[in-house]
């Protein structure tokens, strides 16, 4: 917590040597706590408006545990990448620990803190496939866990467009849309023809061969004709998510 130089700022703040607004500026970057395999960033929230979220990927078991119930002490938390043994481990300890399975994420709410809705405006995640769901879901998570109204619309590609133009009123409704597809990736250009709306576009690693585990799609994406697109990284429902979430404020 860096105990000393949060005490200096605030007696600097109250003996008047000091503005609010200036310490406000340096609380953006203290403190972090040291757990000796990771950095927990406790003020990300303050900087960020959203806390420090824990990608569990490659961690093990017991580190992504301590990692995300160390961040519950303070705020909500939503770690992706997850695995069942992880939640069991974290509900444990935190027994309002949500698991979503199918998109692997945990979400702890921390019991001390008020929510209200970030805006009624709503974000709508659609896939061109059922086999894209569980990238959609850690986007939908994500949107939700920050506070904004999600729908869903799942399985409506261009192999069967009528599905799509059944659901006008639904993306209609959207202020931003996320678009999660592989194979050829063309339903976020399709989408974004439709609309005078953001469209958020993440690419998937399903696919054959020539997709080459969602390099095909991204590059679709990257292409699209329509304009309002933009392209996140491949199986990256997280980081589109978020930034619909940016944009929808």
């Amino acid at each position: 917590m860096y105990k000393e130089k949060l005490e200096q700022l605030l007696l600097a703040v109250k003996n008047q040597q000091m503005a609010v607004g200036e310490a406000l500026q340096q609380l953006q970057t203290l403190p972090y706590e040291d757990l000796g395999f990771a950095n927990l960033d406790h003020h990300r929230a303050l900087r960020k408006g959203f806390p420090e979220v824990v990608f569990c990927q490659n961690k093990r078991v017991e580190q992504a545990v301590e990692i995300i119930c160390g961040l519950a002490q303070r705020n909500d938390v939503l770690a992706t990448r997850t695995t069942r043994a992880i939640f069991d481990r974290v509900q444990e300890i935190a027994t309002n620990a949500e698991f979503n399975e199918v998109a692997a994420t945990i979400v702890v709410r921390h019991p001390n803190r008020e929510r209200t809705p970030v805006t009624d405006k709503e974000i709508l995640v659609i896939t061109a496939g059922t086999s894209d769901i569980p990238v959609a879901e850690e986007a939908a998570v994500t949107a939700k866990t920050i506070g904004h109204p999600v729908e869903r619309l799942y399985d409506v590609g261009v192999a069967g467009i009528h599905r799509l133009f059944d659901n006008k009123g639904k993306i209609d409704a959207a202020n931003v849309l996320i678009v999660v597809a592989g194979m050829d990736g063309a339903l976020p250009a399709v989408v974004a023809g439709l609309v005078g709306k953001p469209v958020v576009a993440v690419p998937t690693s399903v696919g054959y061969g020539a997709s080459f585990q969602g390099i095909g799609p991204l590059l679709t994406m990257l292409n699209a004709c329509a304009p309002g697109v933009a392209v996140v990284n491949i199986d990256n429902g997280f980081g589109a998510g978020y930034f619909a979430t940016l944009i929808n404020n």
